[in-house]
């Protein structure tokens, strides 16, 4: 494993991390032929921070009642608090 860490520090990432570095190369480097003068960009303004850490189903669920409740809508889970659940 110690090999493939010296390997990624002098030849970049591998793997999706290396397509994502090079994305945000490229967008960065057409939003600067545009931008305005004295605002520039760089890759990391376009390369995403993904979360790698697996959410619980409690998580999940609390996420999903969130978005229903912001979006208007209705729970009809057990646990939920619908008036017309049945």
């Amino acid at each position: 494993m110690t090999e493939w860490m010296a390997y990624e520090r002098v030849n970049g990432p591998l793997g999706p991390t290396r397509g994502d570095v090079l994305h945000g190369i490229r967008a960065a480097v057409t939003a600067n032929t545009v931008a305005a003068r004295g605002r520039k960009t760089s890759p990391k303004d376009f390369i995403p921070e993904w979360d790698h850490r697996p959410a619980s189903a409690d998580d999940m669920l609390t996420a999903a009642r969130t978005v229903t409740a912001l979006l208007g809508g209705t729970d009809h889970t057990a646990g939920g608090s619908s008036d017309d659940a049945g």
